[in-house]
């Protein structure tokens, strides 16, 4: 098998053996879950439950309130004990309803399995898809409808699973193309037809061989979903780089894969459509990775969305000392929590608790002209050049330099021998650019 890839990049250590091995595990019933309104890109959505309601599995408790938002559905069952702000993993306060589960697990009678895809419409297949809440499960939680809508004209000819996984530590996209490859395939072949295209492809970088093996069985009887073997290379499951190493097609500036007739998700994303239509059930759990040095016993769990970090760390058997740094996703893209009474989201692909050793960051130096981060930047930026007009508060330049086509990969920051952090700074230059875009529009 050729295996394929894109311009720059890095290559970290992978981290991924303590957790590549062990099989998913489904995790305790959570006494209680405080489930955020907002745990998508977009609109928050507006509680339609108040304090005193007695809830069942799979109910909705959240409604979209914008074309670009995802419902909220309710994990567990039982009585709506509060509906306050609560600490968010993105950073500051969300509404969040708090839930007290009795035990019962008692699904909502709404909940039935959908018919056959043969059956269905593209439009109903889409309707499905929004109604059960379902998002971007390898961290941007998008929400997939939004995704599989795209205007008139925009004519879509491929869709891309991305099964690269190429984020150091996490597993939990590897260990469900191996324990459920037949549903990726199923939820795959389901958005194909949403969007009405003749072609997928499932990205899969090598370092996962028996995956790849798994998800060729599973496709064998679907000539037109071809398994693509990637390089172990990060960050090969970025949107734009995974779109060229499987197409060669290069997005433009400024554009969105539907540009150049792709759309991308996420292989879990495929299997929770699966799921949603052979049961009925919308997204209420995932799959996440456990795992750093500041672990006791690394896991890969199915958790109910809602259930509180601190919770999920008592089942890998607590901390392994004193916590260093606990983050939520991977260390290259994930976010540093301040509290482990940070609830698990649609997005929250990994859990990482790493000791004062691991989470250790070397003292930064001035800048050496080396050029490394030119080089390997996979967005063909200039981050030293945008780091330095955003630290000098020059934020027109770093537009100039096209700092919003930052991918915020963090490949820059981690190459740079003098450990200066240029994707913080060019993260803030993004900020600004964008909110003086918004003034501006209004």
């Amino acid at each position: 098998m050729k295996f394929l890839t894109f311009k720059g990049g890095i290559h970290p250590p992978e981290f991924k053996e303590p957790t590549a091995h062990l099989p998913i595990e489904k995790a305790w019933e959570p006494k209680t879950v405080s489930i955020p309104l907002q745990q998508h890109i977009g609109a928050p959505c507006e509680a339609i439950v108040k304090v005193g309601d007695r809830v069942t599995v799979g109910q909705k408790i959240g409604e979209a309130k914008g074309f670009v938002s995802a419902n909220v559905h309710s994990s567990v069952s039982g009585d709506v004990k509060k509906i306050e702000p609560r600490p968010a993993a993105g950073g500051g306060d969300v509404l969040s309803v708090i839930i007290e589960s009795d035990g019962l697990n008692e699904i909502d009678p709404s909940i039935k399995p959908k018919a056959p895809i043969e059956e269905l419409s593209s439009k109903d297949i889409i309707e499905i898809i929004k109604e059960a809440g379902i998002v971007g499960m390898g961290g941007a939680a998008f929400p997939t409808h939004v995704k599989l809508s795209p205007p008139p004209e925009k004519k879509i000819d491929t869709i891309i699973l991305n099964g690269a996984e190429c984020e150091p530590y996490l597993t939990a996209d590897h260990r469900l193309m191996l324990e459920s490859p037949e549903d990726i395939i199923y939820g795959l072949r389901a958005m194909m037809k949403a969007v009405n295209v003749e072609k997928a492809y499932i990205g899969i970088e090598k370092n996962k061989p028996d995956a790849i093996e798994a998800m060729k069985k599973a496709a064998a009887n679907n000539s037109n979903i071809e398994v693509i073997g990637l390089e172990t290379k990060y960050p090969q499951g970025a949107e734009k780089q995974l779109i060229w190493a499987c197409t060669n097609r290069e997005v433009p500036s400024g554009g969105l894969p539907m540009e150049v007739g792709v759309i991308v998700n996420n292989v879990g994303t495929a299997a929770q459509v699966a799921k949603t239509l052979k049961t009925g059930l919308p997204l209420i759990d995932r799959i996440t990775t456990i795992s750093g040095k500041g672990i006791k016993t690394p896991k890969n769990l199915l958790l109910k969305i809602g259930v509180l970090l601190s919770e999920i760390i008592e089942q890998c058997d607590g901390y392994n000392g004193e916590p260093a740094k606990i983050i939520l996703g991977g260390p290259m893209m994930g976010l540093a929590q301040y509290t482990d009474e940070v609830s698990l989201t649609k997005g929250s692909s990994g859990i990482l608790v790493f000791t004062e050793e691991e989470a250790k960051f070397p003292d930064e130096k001035p800048c050496i002209r080396c050029g490394k981060c030119v080089e390997i930047c996979p967005a063909y930026l200039q981050p030293l050049h945008i780091s330095n007009f955003s630290r000098n508060n020059m934020m027109e330049h770093a537009e100039k330099y096209r700092a919003l086509d930052c991918i915020e990969c963090g490949s820059c920051s981690f190459i740079c021998p003098s450990k200066i952090p240029l994707l913080q700074a060019i993260r803030l230059s993004k900020r600004y650019i964008i909110a003086k875009k918004r003034k501006q529009d209004k």
